[in-house]
């Protein structure tokens, strides 16, 4: 499935969710019934810079796809960053850094979020975009 494939997919399942508030309480509570990163990983290295919560992303390869893990200190951060992650996951470096998210345009989740934390999410696709960039190298 190419990334654009999943990203329809994860806007069309989000979708079925019609009030744009609900979507984005699913979105969190999907996020609550994953495991927190283990503070090993809750690092500088790892701290996304311009979020103003705590935010984390970790990327790794694993057969050629990059894998990305994520946490943060706010409810809705760690929902929207896992919605990132869940998106960018098991995709080829080069798809990763190429392939702009769409999924909070398309669900009208954008214009119920302040400029401070689309900036944030702006951010997180920064960091996601840059380390696959460097495995694509």
């Amino acid at each position: 499935m190419t990334l654009a494939e999943k990203q329809q997919q994860m806007i069309e399942d989000l979708a079925l969710i019609e009030d744009p508030q609900e979507r984005l309480s699913a979105i969190v509570d999907r996020a609550r019934k994953r495991p927190a990163l283990p503070e090993a990983e809750r690092t500088e290295a790892h701290r996304v810079q311009g979020c103003i919560s705590q935010a984390w992303v970790v990327g790794e390869m694993r057969d050629g796809t990059c894998h990305f893990r994520s946490d943060a200190d706010s409810p809705l951060v760690r929902g929207l960053l896992a919605l990132l992650c869940d998106f960018y996951s098991a995709a080829a470096p080069a798809d990763v850094a190429a392939t702009e998210p769409e999924l909070f345009e398309k669900l009208g989740l954008a214009r119920n979020l302040t400029p401070t934390r689309l900036n944030g999410l702006r951010s997180v696709r920064a960091r996601i975009r840059d380390y696959a960039a460097a495995q694509g190298r």
